[in-house]
């Protein structure tokens, strides 16, 4: 995998602020909330009901170990990953460590193999004023520039569940167009299960703009839940440049609703699945 030098990422710090991760940008300039906790934060009421029923269910000790195990497995499975990326070995003998090699090995296989060429890994990523996060990869997946996050998972997952992980990508998306003055057209989640079942989703096109214009709605709600407006003449562009892809979204919905109800004037029993 080929080093493209193209874009510089900034080095950044990252802190705990009332118990949640922001990132310090430019020595203090800005003090970001990560995107991870502007998802978290804004969790729907039924989200956080279903994870306090798993929780009764399996026990808040058990709850808490499966948690703290596929959270040492995943962190592993990314560091064995980045050092691949960058060509460095990494070895962890623990028993988590050896799983996320197997995981991180599916990974590499079924995966970075589409990869020829890569900007950077763990790239922090920022819109001004307003979040920050660190993304596992920039680089060029299958001929086009994309987002990548490397994903672990205790079961398999159906794609109508990583919803909020498509959101993570739009956001590091939309942060890395405003700094970079790029257009990045997908983001991709590289997932591997513990029993080493990869799997791979690509949000792009019009889900990757409704993904966007999902995670500003969320960035919105998190500022009102902390009661700290954070605009700016830059967000106000930001938002405004939204809007607009907002309403071409609209309007490419209702082309769509147009030109599918000429195909029902014209073939009404084929499109309502009728045949002679």
């Amino acid at each position: 995998m080929k080093k493209n030098t193209k874009y510089r990422y900034p080095t950044t710090k990252r802190e705990t602020i009332e118990g949640q991760r922001h990132y310090d940008i430019n020595n203090g300039q800005w003090k970001l909330p990560s995107v991870t906790t502007i998802l978290d934060r804004t969790q729907s009421a039924e989200k956080r009901e279903g994870l306090k029923w798993w929780r009764q269910r399996v026990g808040e000790k058990e709850a808490a170990e499966i948690v703290e195990r596929a959270a040492t497995r995943g962190t592993a499975m990314h560091k064995i990953l980045e050092r691949y990326i960058i060509e460095q070995g990494y070895l962890d003998l623990t028993e988590n460590g050896l799983e996320a090699h197997h995981m991180a090995k599916r990974v590499i296989e079924q995966g970075l193999c589409n990869i020829p060429e890569y900007y950077g890994t763990e790239c922090t990523l920022y819109y001004p004023g307003l979040y920050a996060g660190c993304t596992d990869l920039v680089c060029i997946h299958k001929g086009q520039e994309a987002i990548v996050d490397f994903k672990q998972t205790n079961k398999p997952k159906k794609r109508e569940w990583v919803g909020d992980y498509f959101l993570q990508l739009a956001a590091y998306a939309m942060a890395h167009d405003y700094i970079y003055k790029t257009t990045i057209p997908k983001g991709v989640i590289m997932m591997c299960s513990k029993d080493r079942f990869y799997q791979e989703f690509v949000v792009e096109g019009t889900e990757f703009k409704k993904a966007k214009h999902d995670f500003l709605r969320r960035v919105t709600e998190y500022y009102e839940i902390i009661r700290e407006p954070k605009v700016d003449v830059k967000e106000g562009d930001f938002l405004e440049k939204a809007e607009k892809e907002k309403k071409e979204l609209a309007e490419s919905y209702k082309e769509s609703v147009r030109q599918t109800n000429e195909r029902k004037e014209f073939y009404p029993k084929a499109i309502d699945g009728y045949s002679e």
